[in-house]
């Protein structure tokens, strides 16, 4: 069975024309990055003023976990059923579809964004408050850069699952790497089958290892290394020994104490 799966994924023809492989790649990369816009316009500023504020925060976690407890296939067929007599064109196949992706990646973008905010040094800001920083000036400039690593974690979460439920695109009508396996299934081909399958995986672990290399350059590195407590730092400083050498005590990563030459 795997040589089937390899020989339709090598076959020439399967890489040319309107329902190629390259054809629907950009497809399914259409509707999981117009979701994925959709849904960060609507849940990242959402989040944000809940971490900075603190209010809303009930209603927020408690829709986001409703939200997530959704069958995906079973508000698909709801919005098709409601939205198709009012829609023509594409867009009675399209935007159902749009909706149960932005639905779907709501909860983690909002739940990172409020988190990442939270969890925010309260020294970063009050110090900030302290140089005369407004609200909105804290918000930018210090809870923000501090929160870009669980709300870039949040995002990716979100990205992952968009690509996989995307395939249920192509049961409302659409396009996407779907339609491998929705047409598949329909001739019982499962060498087709599994080779959409493939596929979307293929592409959700690429699209993962960008918005990682994305991640790495955008955060700061210094928010991105593991950071030493002053308890462990004022407990490094009583073991250092007494004497008229000097010795200075750092603190590997692992936590443990080490001495270091004389500086």
């Amino acid at each position: 069975m795997i040589p089937d799966i390899f020989s339709w994924l090598l076959d020439p023809a399967h890489w040319s024309g309107s329902d190629g492989i390259p054809a629907r790649t950009v497809e399914h990369l259409w509707y999981s990055g117009l979701s994925m816009v959709l849904a960060c316009l609507i849940a990242i500023p959402a989040g944000l003023a809940i971490g900075h504020t603190g209010r809303g925060r009930f209603l927020a976690v408690n829709l986001a976990g409703a939200a997530r407890a959704i069958p995906s296939l079973g508000l698909l067929y709801l919005m098709v059923l409601w939205l198709f007599p009012k829609l023509a064109g594409d867009s009675a196949f399209l935007v159902p579809s749009l909706i149960v992706l932005v639905v779907l990646a709501i909860p983690p973008i909002l739940a990172g964004a409020y988190s990442g905010v939270e969890g925010v040094d309260p020294a970063a800001r009050d110090a900030a408050k302290g140089m005369g920083m407004t609200g909105m000036q804290v918000l930018r400039r210090v809870e923000v850069p501090c929160a870009l690593p669980l709300l870039f974690s949040g995002v990716r979460s979100a990205t992952l699952q968009v690509i996989a439920t995307a395939t249920l695109a192509a049961i409302a009508g659409t396009g996407g790497l779907g339609r491998f396996i929705i047409d598949g299934q329909k001739v019982r081909e499962f060498p087709q089958m599994a080779s959409g399958a493939i596929l979307v995986a293929v592409l959700a672990l690429l699209v993962d290892l960008l918005m990682s290399l994305v991640q790495r350059f955008v955060v700061s590195p210094g928010l991105s290394t593991p950071r030493v407590s002053s308890s462990r730092r004022s407990r490094a400083a009583r073991t250092a020994p007494a004497g008229n050498t000097p010795v200075d005590v750092e603190i590997d990563q692992s936590g443990r104490t080490v001495d270091a030459p004389a500086r």
